[in-house]
């Protein structure tokens, strides 16, 4: 079995799926074809979400333009106008509108999952559809009644136990070529769940790890993980072979091209990781396995913007001790804040977070009381992995640095 995994950039449009038709129909083993939602289009269902229900005119915009998208692409790829699809799919859509115009007081994390994961339903089924509609015979596989978690929404945490026993009957089958979807879950009472921003790589990871995979390919729109965001840096270089232990260290520190959870399922089983152009499908891409050190000789540039530095001060200019630090931290457990970088001295402690987190300034009212805060918003932060003195140097031309920060193979600076 090998498991592949397309991101929604990989299925944006018509070409995107016949594309992946043809990755697909030239794998010679048996596959589990993993799915995102089409394109934008989480980005799409989010802002369906955002408008206000009784703005009609805005929601009702939004919301045509999101179907026209599904439907231009389904007319696209079948001759058929007559097929099943067209009808499949305005079912779903239907079902999307009355989520979303329910105005009950539902909680916005349960709702956000149950409307978001619906990006991935219509998603597979467009895709399981035309490729059975072009003789590459597949099954689609809901996956919500396969890998269960429990009810911490938009970031399920799996049932590894149940989850085991269901995929184990599911995906052992008579078929060569399965479809379903990442990103999302259920609960064992029917509920569906999100599994976390980028959660489809880890859906792949989950399966391989049960079904003792051969492989796990990642496919997407860069020939492999590259030592930095084109977005931002010049002359990028693909790294070849990374451990998974680089590979944690650089999700951890934000890199998109894996997400943080994927990992660890197959490092437990051995099975290598290749993240591979779908553009290019014949070239090698990066492959991640077990390496003894880090293989190249390229440093690694992670950038993430819109950072907030927050330092805490005891208005009582007591020491900053456990104490605190747990009040602290427990208040960033509670509303979910993540931190990106942390910095403490005796008299003070400072991270840094997104700040495009909104529940930062309701953390900030509540910790107002007990501590002087200060904090700058609007900045960035970089971390090089392998870094030289001429990186450093380069780095710290023209900017205003705020924390640096540096260990045996990292280095890290929050700047303006």
């Amino acid at each position: 079995m090998i498991v592949y995994k397309f991101g929604g950039a990989s299925v944006k449009d018509a070409d995107g799926v016949r594309n992946l038709a043809k990755i697909v129909n030239s794998c010679q083993e048996n596959l589990i074809v993993v799915i995102s939602a089409f394109g934008k289009t989480t980005n799409s269902i989010e802002d369906l979400i955002a408008a206000n229900v009784s703005d009609t005119e805005l929601l009702n915009h939004r919301f045509n333009k999101l179907k026209e998208y599904h439907i231009d692409i389904i007319n696209n790829l079948f001759s058929d106008k007559d097929h099943r699809v067209f009808y499949k799919a305005n079912n779903l859509f239907d079902k999307l509108y009355n989520i979303i115009t329910d105005k009950s007081n539902i909680e916005f994390d349960i709702k956000y999952d149950q409307t978001v994961s619906l990006g991935e339903i219509i998603s597979t089924i467009i895709v399981s559809e035309y490729l059975n509609f072009i003789s590459i015979n597949n099954l689609w596989i809901d996956i919500r009644k396969n890998i269960i978690t429990d009810n911490t929404y938009r970031e399920g945490n799996v049932d590894w136990n149940l989850t085991r026993k269901k995929v184990k009957l599911e995906f052992i089958g008579d078929e060569s070529i399965y479809i379903t979807q990442g990103f999302i879950a259920g609960t064992i009472k029917g509920d569906t769940v999100t599994l976390g921003l980028e959660g489809s790589d880890y859906t792949a990871s989950i399966l391989a790890n049960i079904l003792n995979a051969k492989k796990v390919v990642v496919w997407k729109d860069v020939p492999g993980v590259l030592n930095a965001d084109p977005r931002y840096f010049e002359k990028t270089q693909k790294l070849n072979k990374i451990s998974y232990q680089e590979a944690v260290e650089l999700a951890f520190f934000g890199a998109k091209v894996i997400h943080p959870k994927t990992i660890k399922p197959l490092q437990n089983k051995e099975i290598p990781l290749i993240v591979k152009s779908f553009i290019e499908p014949d070239d090698d891409g990066t492959y991640i396995h077990t390496f003894d050190k880090y293989l190249e000789e390229t440093p690694i540039f992670i950038l993430k913007k819109e950072q907030m530095l927050i330092s805490f001060f005891p208005k009582d200019m007591s020491f900053i001790i456990e104490k605190s630090l747990c009040r602290i931290m427990n208040h960033l457990l509670e509303n979910k804040i993540k931190i990106n970088l942390v910095q403490s001295s005796a008299v003070s402690f400072s991270f840094c977070v997104d700040n495009s987190n909104s529940k930062i300034y309701n953390l900030l009212k509540k910790l107002n009381l007990e501590f002087q805060i200060l904090y700058n918003d609007n900045l960035e932060l970089l971390t090089v992995r392998h870094y030289s003195s001429k990186n450093i140097d380069e780095i710290k031309k023209d900017k205003k640095i705020y924390i640096e920060q540096k260990s045996r193979h990292t280095a890290q600076f929050v700047y303006k």
